[in-house]
């Protein structure tokens, strides 16, 4: 009898335990995966992919900022502002189109109230296969509805310890909660210094490609329609806007020293002629503006701009400056393409500021 009662007492204090467990992590519950955030507890925004997805579903929004890490930066309080709108920024450092696409699809499904994308559209990823992903290890337990699974999460040390803890602690300490105006954002020095920095050049160019294969056409046409037309095509009533993100002067640079940049080119006006097909799509091209382009005070690398760019994009797009359309693609393409093969690209590499 005693060895049974000591038995008993100890399964009591363990499901106890357990339970008291699990009510704390509900409560704190880091990820949002089981109900939006309570007013009393202070939330630290972190860890994009396993965040993203209880954003999506219990925060209250009909507006989303998305993206790579040219994102990052975005103020959602300016969206809000511009747009006048209540958005969320969900960014993905690294992420192919798939991944951003799958994670709207997902978000687009659960908030009927979502009008309102506004989207990247990574230059530099046209070229790649339709299911391309660089990131290992996604924590797919968070993204479904299975409650079995859940214990990856609910008994999962590093949650426990980066989530569960740190949002106690800033809880106790009075420290406010991440805004999404800060969340995945960046600030670091900037100019010419940093950028050349980060930019091995060719030393001699590679030959110059003609242009797409068949096979590459087929890629790119099949990359953009899974992962944007097919999407948007999805769900009408939604408005994205989706842009070309204006990478520096030294990313064309390299495009011509790499001998790509007819594949770019024509990457491109695949694409723009395939979104310019959806209605609900206002695309942006930037490639245009010279002025933040060809100045390197701007970014930190060959692709990433400050922040104030970031704001700008959004003046940009509110305003309709920028705006592809049926009627000008083909003259603002002719431009572009005139501009960066002709820039004087050896100066960048003798005039130092």
């Amino acid at each position: 009898m005693k060895a049974k009662k000591w038995f008993l007492a100890c399964m009591s204090v363990l499901v106890g335990s357990m339970l008291m467990m699990v009510l704390v992590f509900w409560i704190f519950d880091p990820y949002f995966h089981y109900h939006k955030p309570f007013p009393f507890i202070s939330y630290r925004l972190n860890d994009e992919r396993y965040i993203n997805d209880g954003i999506s579903r219990h925060f209250d929004y009909d507006a989303i900022i998305t993206g790579t890490s040219m994102a990052q930066n975005f103020k959602t309080t300016e969206a809000d502002a511009l747009f006048g709108v209540q958005s969320v920024k969900e960014t993905f450092s690294g992420a192919g189109y798939k991944e951003l696409s799958e994670n709207l699809d997902r978000a687009l499904k659960r908030n009927p109230d979502l009008k309102t994308v506004i989207w990247t559209m990574d230059a530099n990823a046209f070229l790649r296969d339709k299911d391309y992903t660089d990131y290992e290890g996604y924590p797919t337990y968070l993204y479904d509805d299975n409650p079995w699974n859940d214990v990856q999460y609910v008994f999962n040390k590093n949650v426990w310890y980066h989530g569960v803890l740190v949002n106690l602690m800033r809880t106790v300490l009075g420290i406010p909660s991440t805004t999404f105006d800060e969340y995945s954002s960046w600030e670091k020095e900037t100019g010419y210094e940093y950028v050349m920095a980060n930019y091995d050049r060719w030393e001699e160019p590679a030959p110059e490609a003609p242009g797409l294969t068949e096979a590459d056409v087929e890629m790119v046409t099949g990359n953009i329609g899974q992962n944007f037309v097919d999407l948007v095509n999805n769900y009408p009533d939604t408005t994205f806007y989706v842009f070309y993100t204006p990478y520096s002067i030294c990313w064309w640079d390299f495009m011509i020293r790499e001998g790509m940049i007819n594949y770019y080119f024509e990457a491109e006006l695949i694409a723009t002629k395939m979104l310019l097909q959806c209605p609900n799509v206002k695309l942006y091209n930037f490639h245009d503006k010279y002025d933040i382009i060809t100045n390197l005070d701007n970014y930190r690398d060959k692709e990433h701009y400050a922040s104030h760019v970031n704001s700008m994009i959004l003046e940009w797009i509110a305003a309709g400056d920028g705006l592809v359309t049926a009627e000008n693609y083909r003259e603002r393409y002719e431009q572009e393409r005139s501009y960066y093969l002709r820039y004087d690209y050896d100066k960048l590499f003798i005039e130092q500021p």
